[in-house]
């Protein structure tokens, strides 16, 4: 009898994420490769949404510590697209735009939990005002958040 509690006991206590949602992780770099920061300048970025609304995403990182960022990913449309402005200290603003191709695929924990959705990216694109590259580093989206999955070459005359 004690064996049977115990062994429902461990098939109640399952570790289903408390957050569904994967991010990925952008790191911005100088063309030499080494990591860049925005100093002075300010970076704003949106989501175009599936009903085809804008959603701000990441507000005014700035500073010399601002290396990297994380953006959210949608569930199943096949592409994103991020609309990024950059300001100076003068304020003049530069647009561009990121384009992230994916597969989307269920992730399950457990039958228990609710279900995920983990990508694979096949391609990615910007439109060059004041991104000069973009590059992926890894393809599969998940979990793992220190992961870097893109970086960005910002252009170097801007």
């Amino acid at each position: 009898m004690l064996s049977l509690l115990a062994i429902l006991a461990a098939c109640s206590s399952i570790d289903c994420p408390l957050n569904h949602r994967v991010y990925t992780k952008y790191g911005l770099y100088q063309p030499d490769g080494k990591p860049d920061t925005l100093d002075n300048d300010t970076l704003w970025i949106w989501a175009r949404r599936g009903n085809r609304v804008d959603t701000l995403v990441l507000n005014r990182l700035n500073g010399s510590t601002a290396t990297s960022f994380e953006l959210p990913i949608s569930y199943m449309q096949p592409e994103d697209t991020f609309f990024v402005l950059l300001g100076d200290e003068t304020r003049h603003y530069y647009p561009d735009s990121i384009y992230v191709r994916k597969e989307s695929f269920q992730h399950f924990e457990s039958i228990d939990c609710q279900a995920s959705y983990f990508h694979h990216v096949t391609s990615v694109r910007c439109m060059g005002n004041i991104i000069d590259s973009i590059v992926i580093i890894n393809s599969d989206i998940n979990y793992d958040k220190p992961k870097e999955h893109f970086r960005i070459y910002l252009d170097p005359d801007i």
